[in-house]
């Protein structure tokens, strides 16, 4: 038996507040009892009880008073100023003062505000609240060894796995991180194999966030770092794509392949710009592109990378890296395939001044490319078996570089936050991290990431994070200790120094070796005089041949002139001679020239 009772109101009371009042009770229900029940009913006997060894506790509720917070405004006028008086106004307030001056109310105010404040007055003469009690005092800093932890894996999905070839960090906090997938062997793609890449949450490894889908799969994939929500993509067979994550998996729009890159675009950054929308790109094909995402139906500018300054597309350097750095928004500078680093100004007057100058030293491609955060003109690159730091004063020569390496070198990046540290990737699934003020000939911390080759780095803003992607596609996340992410005392003062002290160190080197070249082709010229007689003979020798045959043709042409003249003379003599025979005979000398031609 159900008992309902139905409570009515009016819809225009819905929502109101209820008001209670005393009344008397009202009978709505009357059971009868029921002897047939009793028949059911068993007494069990005895009857099991589980207890408790402990006191029996009981739970109260209790309607407690309801605190309630509101946001009020205030009026405030400047100074204080009734509203009949005008601050700016110099008369209206003077004559304001003399009235509130005169008030009897405001001496005996001004006596008793006089004397708290002549007290926190003396209070704050007296103790200086932001004194610095122990900044004589060195701080004991714990000798802690350097060292990194693995936080988060995050594994290519696929059954046919890809290589992670770029990893970028979501610019609003190291929540996210991009990454791009694609087999860099030629023709080692199947047609099964996805060319998907994927936005990870770092907190979640177990499913991407977000699929990319492209036409062809990603070489490199960069945040906007003004819009969080729009990505570059840089794709294997040369064209450029962006994203935008609020618009789904597909990209928003793409360059005709007939416009982009011939080869692979191994590299595109986001320019700094007022819209936000400008990028370019580079390939092994030698071109730089720039691009306005607004606007993909062709590139807004383009560069070769001839170092002939001639523009020539025959001659361009392959790209494998770019460096951008937002301070300098003009200045850019390619690693290419060839181990040259090509320093580079987008606003040059002509072309061939848009190439400013040619740094060599790696002996294969180069592979990163990134100027020192605290210190732009000193930047790193990585090539071959060797890291090194360059100067911009100097071309001919790094100011310092790491030890040969055993494996090649595959990615490098400085560290954010600290100007001496940055960190290199290699062949043998190693990373080290580098503190060249700790130690200058091997790695302060040589870590171990995975048992295949390591092919991308990229480290966080705040620089604890550390990203690095594997040959099968593993991105694993690792966190730095302390020591290589806290600033350390002097540290600016003291890298800046070691930079001046080796630049100045390779220009000594450089002019010495220079007076050393002179000294020797003078020598060379003043003694060696009678070593090189020989030289010059037998280089006579060989060119006997070729002015024999010179002077051969020449002899034969002339005599072919010759012949030529005495020919043209004997046919106008023929042609007097024939005048003064009869019609017949001429014609019958014309049947036998035309038949039978004179010889030459």
């Amino acid at each position: 038996m159900e008992i309902v009772y139905v409570y009515t109101k009016k819809r225009q009371e819905f929502g109101r507040q209820c008001n209670f009042s005393d009344r008397q009770a009202e009978l709505h229900v009357d059971i009868t009892p029921d002897p047939s029940l009793a028949d059911n009913f068993i007494e069990r006997n005895p009857v099991d009880t589980g207890i408790q060894c402990v006191q029996e506790m009981s739970e109260h509720e209790i309607n407690t008073e309801r605190f309630e917070t509101s946001v009020r405004g205030i009026n405030h006028t400047e100074g204080g100023w009734p509203k009949d008086v005008n601050p700016q106004e110099v008369e209206h307030v003077t004559r304001y003062r003399k009235k509130v001056e005169k008030d009897e109310m405001y001496i005996s105010a001004i006596q008793q505000l006089g004397t708290i404040m002549e007290h926190t007055i003396r209070q704050n003469n007296a103790i200086d609240i932001y004194e610095e009690y122990f900044e004589d005092i060195e701080v004991d800093t714990v000798d802690e060894t350097p060292s990194a932890k693995t936080i988060n894996v995050f594994r290519d999905p696929n059954e046919i796995k890809r290589t992670s070839t770029h990893i970028s960090w979501f610019p609003d906090g190291p929540r996210k991180l991009a990454v791009a997938y694609c087999n860099l062997e030629f023709q080692g793609s199947t047609p099964d194999t996805s060319m998907e890449s994927y936005i990870w949450d770092v907190e979640n490894p177990n499913k991407p966030e977000t699929v990319l889908k492209p036409v062809s799969p990603l070489v490199c994939l960069e945040y906007n770092p003004k819009d969080s929500h729009i990505l570059l993509g840089g794709c294997y067979n040369g064209q450029i794509a962006y994203w935008d994550t609020r618009k789904g998996s597909q990209p928003v729009e793409m360059s005709p392949i007939e416009h982009s890159h011939r080869d692979p675009a191994y590299k595109a950054l986001w320019i700094q710009s007022k819209t936000g929308t400008e990028c370019f790109s580079a390939s092994s094909d030698g071109q730089v592109l720039w691009w306005d995402i607004r606007k993909m139906g062709e590139p807004t500018e383009k560069l070769y990378l001839d170092p002939t300054k001639k523009q020539d597309p025959t001659k361009a350097l392959g790209a494998m890296a770019l460096e951008y750095e937002p301070t300098m928004p003009t200045k850019f500078m390619v690693g290419c395939e060839q181990g040259s680093i090509l320093s580079c100004n987008r606003k040059a007057k002509t072309p061939a001044e848009k190439i400013v100058a040619q740094y060599n030293g790696h002996l294969g491609p180069v592979y990163s490319l990134q100027r020192n955060p605290f210190f732009p003109k000193n930047f790193l690159s990585v090539g071959d078996w060797k890291a090194r730091i360059w100067s911009e004063d100097i071309r001919e020569s790094s100011i310092m570089w790491s030890r040969q390496y055993k494996s090649y070198l595959t990615d490098g990046c400085w560290s954010p936050v600290r100007p001496s540290v940055f960190l290199v990737t290699k062949m043998d699934g190693t990373l080290d991290v580098w503190d060249i003020i700790f130690k200058q000939n091997d790695p302060t911390l040589s870590l171990q990431v995975c048992d295949e080759p390591l092919h991308s780095l990229r480290v966080q803003e705040q620089g604890r994070l550390i990203a690095c992607g594997s040959h099968s596609g593993t991105t694993t996340l690792l966190e730095l200790s302390d020591g290589l992410t806290t600033l350390q005392r002097n540290e600016k003062n003291l890298v800046t120094a070691m930079f001046e002290r080796e630049t100045r160190r390779e220009k000594i080197l450089d002019s010495r070796h220079r007076e050393m070249k002179l000294k020797e082709r003078s020598k060379s010229s003043a003694d060696g005089a009678k070593e090189e007689e020989p030289e010059e003979a037998r280089l006579e020798e060989e060119d006997l041949y070729t002015k024999a045959e010179k002077e051969f043709y020449s002899i034969i042409e002339q005599e072919k002139k010759i012949l030529e003249k005495k020919q043209q003379q004997g046919d106008d003599t023929d042609k007097a001679d024939t005048g003064k025979q009869s019609p017949i005979a001429e014609g019958d000398e014309e049947e036998k020239t035309n038949g039978n031609p004179k010889k030459k």
